[in-house]
């Protein structure tokens, strides 16, 4: 029963290999006892074609030079080069190579329900010496396979960039560690503004 149980919270691979055809118990019923399809069993997958690994090379090219090219515009390069090929079919061989268009997604500045709300600063004042307004964001950089994250922490007067980080996920630790350097090597500033709206010095040391 443990075992059955075990069995059962794998996944459909898992649970396949699980599968002895020499072992005195049909298949069928092994299959039976973990809950998977027989049909599963004797499937073997297809093996990529000829034709779509050389689509899927002339995808990858493309990709790199235009990251935020989605299957459409990919459907079109590879048309106006004589292939005949469907949006559909170029979004499958993505997806089988784990590529994806970059653009900005829905909602990726929406705030966090919990997180407090503070008050815009930089209405009205104008911006006339260094560390008086930090700017503070976050963008992707494309790269052979996937991409990654740059957060980087720039004055506003000078333009200058005062520290950065690369992370291959998106999450805060990075953020606060680009704006602790960027604090400890320039000083605190007097307003860090983000696409969250500027807070104070108070407000970032918190933060950080």
């Amino acid at each position: 029963m443990i075992f059955r149980m075990r069995a059962h919270q794998g996944g459909h691979a898992e649970r396949k290999a699980m599968i002895d055809p020499k072992h005195e118990l049909p298949i069928a019923q092994q299959a039976g006892l973990l809950k998977i399809s027989r049909a599963v069993v004797y499937c073997v997958p297809r093996p990529i074609s000829g034709a779509d690994l050389a689509l899927m090379r002339r995808i990858d090219a493309p990709h790199l030079e235009c990251p935020f090219a989605g299957s459409r515009l990919l459907k079109k390069l590879l048309r106006t080069e004589g292939h005949a090929v469907g949006r559909k079919h170029v979004a499958t061989l993505m997806r089988r190579m784990g590529i994806e268009a970059l653009y900005r997604k829905k909602n990726t500045s929406k705030r966090h329900p919990e997180h407090e709300v503070y008050p815009y600063l930089l209405r009205n004042v104008p911006i006339e010496r260094a560390n008086q307004v930090w700017a503070m964001d976050i963008t992707y950089i494309a790269m052979r396979r996937g991409f990654v994250y740059l957060a980087a922490v720039m004055d506003w007067a000078t333009r200058r960039v005062l520290a950065f980080r690369l992370s291959n996920t998106l999450t805060a630790d990075f953020c606060v560690e680009v704006l602790d350097e960027a604090i400890g090597r320039h000083g605190a500033p007097q307003i860090v503004n983000t696409d969250q709206a500027a807070s104070s010095p108070q407000a970032s040391s918190s933060v950080s």
